[in-house]
């Protein structure tokens, strides 16, 4: 089955899998191997990416791995786009759940998608309506 990786969550999966919980690789795994299943990223994704690039957070290799994995013709990584889905999608992401917007778009573009979600973040696993791994 596809899912959804948070921010962390590809970061982890592309440079650090002892990070990972079982679930968490097994999803991953399962997703990145499977013909016709893919892990979504959200766009936000990447634009947090280069600002933890620019904060010196990760490092730079860690994003063009990514963005090379992006480029193959069968890539097992899709970034998908902030579209309308999404934003309807937002509404049921509450803010006192969820404070941070960034989050929020990821946890709604897994809604939007119908998803699971593969996160550590105590907050986003908090939500009743977004399935998540970890």
């Amino acid at each position: 089955m596809s899912v959804v990786a948070d921010t962390h969550a590809i970061i982890w999966y592309v440079d650090a899998p002892h990070e990972f919980s079982s679930a968490a690789t097994v999803a991953m795994d399962a997703s990145a191997n499977t013909s016709g299943e893919y892990i979504f990223i959200s766009a936000i994704t990447l634009v947090e990416m280069r600002y933890f690039v620019e904060k010196n957070r990760i490092k730079v290799s860690v994003l063009a791995r990514l963005e090379q994995e992006l480029d193959e013709p069968n890539p097992m990584v899709v970034v998908t786009s902030l579209d309308r889905s999404i934003f309807n999608a937002l509404a049921s992401i509450p803010r006192s759940t969820v404070p941070d917007m960034p989050d929020r778009i990821i946890a709604a573009t897994a809604l939007a998608l119908g998803l699971p979600l593969v996160t550590r973040d105590t907050e986003i696993r908090k939500l009743t309506n977004v399935t998540t791994v970890w």
